[in-house]
Parts: structure tokens; sequence; C-alpha cells
């Protein structure tokens, strides 16, 4: 008489699936690591990595209101560009990140949030990541030879295996097996779960290679003002879609930051064409085209 083994479970087949894809895979993506590249871009996945705690934790603790408007993160690149970068600020960029920074700060305070100390504490940790975060890859640009595709790569590929560890040391894998074993006949929650991965993480890397894209040719300021935009954009969408109530402070705090975007914009655009109304003269003297055209 043959005795029938019963079938696998459900979280056996998604866990022998899902090993041999994420196995499989990570072999295509190891073969194309260099070590020495690795090592240089330690410093990004470290700041990657904190960042993203960090900003996980601060939403913990306030709402998300007060998260989007992380004004001091405005001040920390500025400041950071300056240290690392060696890029100095005009007065006038200085003044459209107040202007930027006050916006921010305006639709901080006229919310009626719940704010603690370790929120604000997070708060602050996040910024700092976040400016460093936009500065390193400015300079780990060079590391790869200003290739931005291959800096989103090693950045996402290294990112998951430093995170990795992190899910075992928070406990997060019993909530992963529970979330597996605890799924009805339909498995909605599970394939809920699965369709939200891969919808984020989609996004997520459009976003990475947006935002490494948008340094590379920019920098970490522009890049500060951008994101400013971006929450004032995602203010208004939500008001426009969700019927979020706006109210008088925040539709202070869009105009502020707005009106601080445009005038930074401006700005730049004024800098960078007198920087090149004053290479284009150096040339002329390096060629002596300017001299020549004098003796005429």
């Amino acid at each position: 008489m043959t005795r029938t083994s019963s079938p696998p479970s459900r979280g056996m087949v998604v866990f022998s699936v899902s090993f041999y894809i994420i196995t499989a895979t990570t072999m295509i993506f190891v073969n194309k690591v260099q070590r020495q590249v690795c090592v240089g871009l330690f410093p990004l996945i470290i700041v990657n990595v904190l960042g993203l705690s960090f900003n996980t934790a601060c939403l913990q603790y306030v709402d998300a209101s007060f998260y989007q408007v992380r004004f001091f993160f405005s001040i920390a690149i500025v400041f950071f560009s300056y240290i690392f970068l060696k890029q100095r600020s005009s007065a006038m960029v200085l003044l459209a990140c107040s202007v930027v920074c006050t916006g921010f700060f305006i639709g901080v305070s006229s919310e009626h949030l719940t704010i603690s100390m370790v929120g604000i504490t997070f708060g602050v940790l996040s910024s700092i990541s976040t400016a460093l975060h936009a500065i390193i890859i400015k300079k780990s640009l060079d590391i790869v030879q200003g290739n931005t595709m291959e800096l989103v790569y090693y950045n996402n590929l290294l990112s998951v295996i430093a995170f990795t560890p992190l899910i075992f040391l928070f406990g997060e894998q019993t909530e992963i097996t529970k979330l597996i074993s605890e799924s009805d006949q339909n498995n909605s929650l599970l394939r809920t779960f699965v369709i939200g991965i891969f919808v984020t993480g989609f996004f997520g890397f459009l976003i990475n290679i947006a935002g490494f894209f948008q340094i590379k040719v920019t920098s970490p300021v522009t890049h500060m003002i951008s994101s400013a935009f971006r929450g004032v954009l995602q203010t208004m969408l939500g008001a426009f879609i969700f019927e979020d109530v706006l109210t008088s402070g925040r539709v202070g705090s869009i105009i502020l930051i707005l009106a601080g975007s445009c005038y930074y914009t401006w700005i730049k655009d004024q800098e960078n064409r007198n920087a090149l109304t004053d290479t284009k003269i150096y040339s002329k003297l390096e060629n002596g085209q300017i001299e020549d055209d004098d003796k005429m």
C-alpha cells in the first residue's frame, strides 16, 4: 500500500520559488559587480540605509504633513554643498532658499499637529542624511565615470544586501511569515502585498534614476528646490483628486514655496548665462581672438 505524501503548504511553495528567483537573479547581478566600485560606494549605501531608516522612524512619530515639510533639509544641503563640494551659494540663492524654508515653516505652524521630541529628532536626522545623500550622489558619480544608470544599479543592489540583515534584526520576518500563512483562500492579502512591492519598487526605481540624473546634471541644491516644488504639486493634486482641505496656512505655504522655487530658477538661469559668457570670453582670450578683433 503506497503512502501518499501531503502537498506542500502555500508558504513553502512561495518560499521555494522566491528563493530560487532571488538566488538566480543575484548571481547574474553579482557577476557585474566590481569590488573597487563597491568599496568606493560604501558611504553612499550607508547614508542611503540610514536615511530610509530615519525617514520611516520619523513617520512613526509625527504626522505626514510635518514629515513633508522638513525645512531643515534645505539648510543642511546648502551647508554640505559648501563643505564637501566647495560649491558656494550666492546671496540671491540663499535668499530663494530662505523663502522656501519660510514656506515650509508656515506649512508646519499652521497645522494642528501632535509633535513629539523623538519625531523631531528623527526628522532632523532624516534631513541631515537626505542632504548628505544628495551630496554623496554627486561625488559618487566620479567613481562610475559619470554613468547614472550604473550608479543606480549599484545603489539598489548594495542597498538590498545592506537592508537584508535589518529584516531579521527588527523581527520583520515573522510579519512576512504571518502574512503568507494567514492569507485567505483567495490570497488577497498576499496578492496585495506582492503587487504593492512590485508597484512601489518600479516607481522607486524610476525616482532613483530621475533623482540621480537631476543631481548629475544640476546640483544638490537644485534637487532640493525641485523636491520642494514636488511637495507643492502633491498637495495640490491631493486637494484636486482626493478633495483634501487647503487651509490658509497651506495656501500661504504653497505660494511662498512656489515663489522661492521660481526665484531660484531665475537666479540659477542668470548665473549660468553669466558663467557661459565668462567662459566664452576666457576662451577668446586664450586664443588671442579678442586682441585680433581690437587690432582690426
